[in-house]
């Protein structure tokens, strides 16, 4: 027997299938940005968790040792320049590491101790934040490094005078180790960590300001016209203490576009008037603002230990405020 098609048989027309295409192009549209936005919020929870981490193995140094590590230790050696996260890696889990790191030769010196290429080339899962876009390792011919995404707080503006020496007002500070006794306006109301971004430009080593008691700038003219050096390595080793490379300062709120022009491109820049030095003649300024690829936000911690994200609009003064141990201020970070 042969079976002949249905006269009332039917197929979908062109248009009706353009107009099933058109509806699918628009729910994939309406879904990619809710899958983009439940990836980054979990990108933004493994950062919270990653300064969770840092603070944690801050407090267990401070349980050990009764201090918290200097900015930059030059008590013992001015050859050193070992960062406050590579001082934390043995209370980080990271013992083995630890043991590799000669701190009487700086993280370079490869000929006194030539294991230290091996540390600086280590990627610490929790000093990356999983929102960063560029995770390239930062090469030379002699040694590889790996850029951090968290700064320890140096305070408002000022951070180190090698001639008197004075310091600054942050939670860490060059030379000096200071105890739980140190933050006066209270653990909870001063800033330890907040992020960076690697591979950060900036303007550095034009010695201005070359006196002390220089006023926190108010604007980004302020800063730029202090003018230095440009390069575009910032935040590229967390095993260097100096302040560009593992530290920030509350100069200006998060994310703040510090805008800088080289005459043909423009960038978003941090400011350090002079590198710190344990021989040098002036003093050490710096805006090196905390910065994140998370929308409208950064995320911090505090002395106390607790995560707290913070929005680019956070008021200057509150901001500042948060970043001082002992300045008797009475605001708190929201």
């Amino acid at each position: 027997m042969k079976f002949l098609p249905s006269k009332n048989r039917t197929a979908f027309t062109l248009v009706e299938l353009l107009v099933v295409i058109a509806i699918i192009g628009i729910l994939v549209a309406l879904l990619l940005p809710a899958i983009q936005a439940a990836r980054e919020a979990a990108r933004r929870s493994q950062c919270s968790n990653n300064l969770h981490q840092i603070s944690l193995a801050m407090h267990n140094h401070l349980s050990a040792l009764r201090f918290v590590p200097p900015s930059l230790d030059w008590t013992r050696s001015t050859a050193s320049g070992w960062s406050v996260l590579a001082r934390l890696t043995p209370y980080a889990e990271e013992e083995s590491l630890h043991s590799l790191i000669d701190f009487r030769y700086n993280y370079s010196d490869l000929t006194n101790a030539p294991q230290h290429a091996q540390v600086t080339a280590k990627r610490i899962p929790m000093y990356t934040c999983p929102s960063e876009q560029n995770l390239d390792p930062k090469v030379s011919a002699a040694q590889t490094m790996i850029p951090p995404n968290y700064g320890a707080n140096q305070g408002t503006w000022f951070t180190f005078d090698p001639v008197t020496p004075n310091v600054g007002n942050g939670a860490f500070v060059v030379n000096v180790k200071l105890g739980d006794k140190s933050y006066t306006d209270g653990l909870s109301k001063t800033l330890a960590f907040s992020e960076v971004k690697s591979y950060t430009a900036k303007l550095a080593n034009s010695s201005n300001p070359s006196t002390l008691g220089v006023a926190v700038p108010d604007t980004i003219a302020q800063v730029v016209g202090y003018a230095g050096t440009f390069g575009t390595t910032g935040h590229t080793e967390w095993v260097d203490g100096k302040i560009f490379e593992t530290g920030f300062t509350a100069t200006f709120t998060p994310n703040t576009n510090v805008t800088y022009s080289d005459g043909t491109n423009t960038y978003d820049v941090d400011f350090i008037s002079k590198t710190e030095s344990a021989t040098g003649a002036v003093p050490t300024y710096a805006a090196i603002t905390s910065r994140s690829y998370h929308a409208g936000v950064v995320n911090t911690a505090m002395m106390d230990g607790s995560v707290r994200t913070v929005a680019n609009s956070v008021d200057t003064a509150i901001w500042r405020a948060a970043s001082t141990r002992n300045g008797a201020e009475t605001g708190d970070v929201p």
